[in-house]
Order: C-alpha cells, then structure tokens, then sequence
C-alpha cells in the first residue's frame, strides 16, 4: 500500500508539468499581442498629421493597454512558472533576471493581475471619455459600473490579504 502511495503521489508531483504548455501557449499570446502593438504603432504614424490630438491619446492610450497586458503575462509566466512547476535555477545568475523572479507568490500574483484588471479598465474607460461623442450614455454606465466593480474587489482583496498576513 505504501509503494502504491509513493507512486501516486510521485504521479500527481509530476503532473505539475502539465502547465508547461499553458506557459508556452502565454508566450504565443505575447507574440499576437506584439503584433497587435506594432499595427497599432503603424496606425499612429500613418495617421499622425491627420488625426486630432483625442484620436492620438486613444491611440497611444491603446499601446500603454497592451503594454500592460504584455507586462502582466510576463509576470503570470514567470511568477506561475516558478511557483508550480520548476526553479528556473540557470537563470538566478543571469544579469538581466528581474528582481521580483522567484520573490513572488501566488497571493501577491493575484494583487498584481487584480492592480493590472483595473488599471486595463480605467484605461479603457478613460479611452471612452475621450470618445464620449460615439458611446452611448447606457455603455458608458456600464463601463463606469464594471470599472468601479473593479476597483471595489480589488480594494477589498487586498484588505483580506493584509488580514491574512496579519494573522500569520
């Protein structure tokens, strides 16, 4: 029975490579979303004695959300990566290693996707002021009420995080 044990608990220690493609499949989503910045970069020149100065703050708006996005997928990889699958040990003398790598657990992981969630959505909503002419009073609220719902789970996360920290 103990060697039956051992092998299952072996099994399910190993299954923790299971996330690996999930990872790989992150490093794709940079990929689509480098060249989602690059159209968006080539849109902003092309249009840039053309445009007026709100299109070119929605564009530019638009680039910091995806920047944003790229930076929160950097710190899911690295961080989840680390955390449930291996220690990425060639890695912890490499010059360019970021300071956070290998300092970050999974609850301050969902503080930073929380801080990037409504971060994204106070972009995207001030990206509707901006273009306030074109959205409708009732998807404006909504984006208001999404935003201030948001930013509510956030505080409130954070505040139970800090309770749970205290208690340790």
């Amino acid at each position: 029975m103990k060697k039956l044990e051992s092998a299952f608990e072996h099994m399910l220690f190993a299954s923790r490579w299971l996330m690996a493609p999930v990872y790989f499949g992150l490093i794709l989503a940079l990929i689509v979303l480098l060249v989602k910045f690059g159209k968006e970069v080539w849109f902003l020149f092309s249009h840039i004695m053309s445009a007026t100065g709100s299109e070119m703050i929605i564009g530019v708006l638009s680039l910091v959300d995806i920047a944003l996005i790229m930076s929160l997928l950097i710190i899911i990889m690295f961080s989840g990566y680390e955390n449930f699958v291996s220690k990425m040990e060639d890695l912890h003398s490499h010059t360019d290693r970021p300071e956070w790598m290998g300092h970050i657990g999974f609850s301050d992981q969902k503080i930073k996707l929380i801080g990037s969630i409504v971060a994204i959505s106070g972009i995207e909503l001030l990206k509707a002021f901006l273009n306030v002419d074109n959205v409708t009073d009732r998807h404006l609220a909504w984006m208001v009420g999404i935003h201030v719902a948001f930013l509510v789970s956030g505080v409130l996360y954070a505040l139970m995080d800090r309770l749970q920290t205290k208690g340790h």
